[in-house]
C-alpha cells in the first residue's frame, strides 16, 4: 500500500452539464474532508453505504447531495474513498472540488485514481490500461476486448506462460545440476512440446495485437481509384448521406475524407480519397499524395472502376495485382461501378 500520501479528488462524470455529477476522492483523509463539508456525521459508518445530505462550504449552502463510502481496502483504488453525487451544474461541481481542496484534498494528476488501483496492487498493469480502453469504446467488439482485459483474461494467460516458462527453466536447471551423473529428468520430446507451445503462444499474442488495435481504433478502408469512378458517391452510400461532394467534374476530391461506419459492432474508417492520375495541378497534386499514404495505412482497399471505360477497368486490373504484390498483407477488393 501507498503511504503518507495525500488525499486527491477530482470529477468522476465527464465534463459539461448533465443531471447528475460524480466527485470522486481518494486518501487517508477522504471521510475526514467529506465530513467538514457534510451535513452528517460518516463517523463509524459502514462502507458502501450511502447517505443523503447536504454540501455546504465558508461561503455557505452548495447542494443537497448523495455520499457513498468507501473504507480502505475496499475501494477501486484500495485507499479510503468517497464520491459525492451532485446536481450536474458545471457551477455546482466547481463550487465542491473547491471547497474540497481548501479542505485539505488536491487535484488529481490525470488518471492518478487508477494509477494507485495499480500501485496499491488492485490493478495488474494490463487492467489498468484496460480502464481507458473500456472508457474509449465505440464498440461491442473494442467494448467486450477491453471488459476480458479488465476482468483478467490477458493477465491469467500471461499467469499461464509464466508458469510454463519456470516450469521449463527448472527443468533444464536440474538436467545442467546433474549433467555428470547421467540422469534425465525429463523426457527430451517433453521439453521440445512445451517449447512449441510456448512458441506457439507468443506468436499468437504478438499477432493479436494488430488485430487488437484495428477493433480497438477502427479498421481503417482507403477508397481508392481515378477521378470520377464513383468514389464518394459509394462512401455516400456506405454512410447512408451526402456526406462528399458529388460532381461529374474530374477532380472534385482534393482532400482526403474520413467517416467511422459500424458494422456488426466493428468500426470501419472509411477514407475517401482524392482520384490518381498524372497530370494534376498542384493542389489536386498534394490530395493524391495523401491518398496513396492513405493506401499504406489501410487494412482494406476498395480499388473502383469505371465499369463504362474498358481501359479504366484494365488498368485497376493491373493495379489491384500489383498492390497484392506489394502489399501481401493488406486485403484488396476490386469494385466495378456504373
Amino acid at each position: 500500500m501507498l503511504e503518507n500520501h495525500d488525499t486527491i479528488c477530482a470529477l468522476a462524470t465527464a465534463n459539461g452539464v448533465g443531471a447528475i455529477s460524480v466527485i470522486r476522492l481518494s486518501g487517508a483523509k477522504s471521510f475526514e474532508i467529506t465530513e467538514s463539508l457534510f451535513s452528517k456525521s460518516l463517523k463509524d459508518k459502514q462502507s458502501h453505504t450511502v447517505h443523503f445530505g447536504t454540501i455546504s462550504s465558508s461561503e455557505g449552502l452548495i447542494d443537497e447531495v448523495l455520499v457513498t463510502l468507501f473504507k480502505e481496502g475496499k475501494s477501486y483504488t484500495g485507499e479510503e474513498s468517497v464520491e459525492i453525487s451532485c446536481h450536474g451544474s458545471t457551477f455546482i461541481q466547481e463550487k465542491i472540488i473547491a471547497a474540497l481542496i481548501a479542505s485539505g484534498a488536491r487535484m488529481a494528476n490525470p488518471g492518478e485514481f487508477t494509477q494507485r488501483a495499480f500501485l496499491n496492487g488492485n490493478l495488474d498493469l494490463s487492467q489498468a490500461e484496460a480502464v481507458a480502453d473500456l472508457i474509449a469504446s465505440q464498440s461491442r467488439s473494442a467494448h467486450d476486448i477491453a471488459l476480458k482485459q479488465l476482468r483478467g483474461k490477458f493477465s491469467n494467460e500471461l499467469k499461464d506462460l509464466r508458469e510454463q516458462l519456470i516450469h521449463f527453466a527448472s527443468l533444464v536447471e536440474l538436467e545442467l545440476d546433474f549433467a555428470e551423473e547421467d540422469v534425465e529428468f525429463a523426457d527430451r520430446s517433453e521439453l521440445k512440446i512445451l517449447v512449441s507451445n510456448v512458441l506457439a503462444y507468443v506468436r499468437r499474442m504478438a499477432q493479436s495485437f494488430e488485430l487488437g488495435n484495428a477493433i480497438k481504433n477502427g479498421v481503417p478502408v482507403a477508397i481508392v481509384g481515378a477521378p470520377n469512378t464513383g468514389k464518394s458517391t459509394l462512401l455516400n452510400q456506405l454512410l447512408g448521406e451526402d456526406r462528399a461532394i458529388v460532381s461529374s467534374i474530374e477532380g472534385t476530391t482534393r482532400d482526403v475524407i474520413e467517416e467511422t461506419l459500424n458494422i456488426n459492432g466493428i468500426i470501419f474508417r472509411l477514407i475517401d480519397t482524392a482520384g490518381i492520375r498524372e497530370g494534376a495541378e498542384e493542389i489536386e497534386a498534394l490530395g493524391i499524395e495523401r491518398s496513396k499514404e492513405k493506401i499504406e495505412q489501410a487494412k482494406i482497399v476498395l480499388c473502383l472502376a469505371d465499369g463504362t471505360k474498358p481501359e479504366n477497368v484494365a488498368f485497376v486490373k493491373n493495379w489491384v495485382a500489383e498492390l497484392q504484390v506489394t502489399h501481401p498483407y493488406k486485403k484488396i477488393i476490386s469494385v466495378v461501378n456504373k
